[in-house]
């Protein structure tokens, strides 16, 4: 017998997606990381490198 949680829908809130985004597009030079915990977006993180010419 699978247990329920197996079978949820993992659902993204609109605002995390906007959050995401809007990280994405002001970025440079590094990465965005999404950190997923039970189907659902925990954390997002932005590093971000300037670089010196």
């Amino acid at each position: 017998m699978e247990e329920n949680h197996n079978k949820q829908k993992n659902f993204v809130q609109e605002r995390d997606l906007k959050k995401i985004i809007e990280f994405l597009e002001k970025i440079q030079y590094g990465s965005v990381t999404v950190i997923i915990q039970d189907g659902k977006i925990l954390q997002i993180e932005k590093n971000e490198k300037i670089r010196m010419k």
